[in-house]
């Protein structure tokens, strides 16, 4: 089971790892920069050498970047889609130094523009960031439909999938909070909802999930994470995901408002048998 938490990247990327190794996890994510702003941390290669030794002596699965909440390529505003495509260059070059293939981000807001205007202007910069010289594959997050986000159903991350040039680059990160708020029902429902999912997207594309209970109801569209079996999800449903025969393989990461101890305790229970 490859299964993590959302760690600070303040102290370096090797401490990154001790501290997932103590918390019980084989994998991390990190935001690639101040989730609030545009200032990133530098990359030391020995802070990588170490971050490396550690994820092959403990048989790490992926890691994974989160970029920051600020960016918005499909926002109405031409100097905020600007800004976001400059963080996406500077974020893929920042990761090729690091041991992570994996990028996350949340599609965006159409700000009353309109979906499908959003969606275009998505697509446009994604296939003027993404280059084939580079390793890292950017993840659609699937988001709950609050306010004017976009990608908060499946035919729409297909519809931004489709309209990307290099797909190789492409896939989806599932988070458990959002696609229960946006009306998916993965607590009675789950062997449809990924059989909705292959058919719409391909499961070939789902290459990590946040593991999130929800601090709200079914289909409420709100972006509230809630601590593993504190929520309306429920610990049951949880582990159901992680072990689903189609996702088990797949990486997971804690997003819920806790600390490290609160962590570790979400891990033990999520694989505790």
């Amino acid at each position: 089971m490859n299964i993590g938490a959302h760690l600070s990247v303040a102290k370096g990327f090797a401490l990154m790892g001790e501290t997932a190794v103590s918390i019980g996890a084989n994998t991390f994510q990190f935001f690639s920069r101040n989730p609030r702003g545009s200032k990133s941390v530098e990359i030391e290669k020995k802070d990588v050498d170490e971050l490396i030794k550690i994820m092959n002596k403990n048989k790490f699965a992926a890691i994974l970047a989160h970029a920051p909440y600020t960016i918005n390529a499909c926002s109405d505003k031409q100097n905020v889609r600007d800004f976001a495509k400059i963080m996406f260059r500077e974020d893929l070059e920042k990761l090729e130094k690091l041991p992570c293939k994996l990028y996350v981000f949340h599609p965006g807001n159409h700000m009353k523009q309109g979906e499908e205007v959003a969606i275009q202007y998505l697509i446009d910069a994604l296939n003027d960031v993404l280059n084939p010289e580079y390793t890292t594959m950017f993840l659609l997050e699937t988001m709950s439909g609050k306010g004017t986000e976009i990608g908060k159903t499946f035919k729409e991350l297909k519809k931004i999938i489709n309209g990307v040039k290099l797909k190789e680059k492409i896939g989806v990160c599932l988070d458990t909070c959002h696609v229960y708020s946006a009306g998916y029902d993965i607590v009675n429902n789950l062997n449809k909802v990924i059989d909705e999912f292959d058919s719409i997207i391909g499961l070939n594309r789902l290459k990590a999930v946040h593991l999130n209970d929800s601090l709200t109801e079914f289909a409420s569209h709100k972006d509230r994470h809630a601590c593993i079996g504190k929520g309306y999800i429920g610990l049951d449903a949880m582990r159901k995901v992680i072990m689903h025969p189609k996702l088990k393989k797949l990486p997971f990461f804690l997003e819920t408002p806790t600390d490290l101890k609160g962590y570790a305790k979400e891990i033990e229970l999520l694989t505790k048998f």
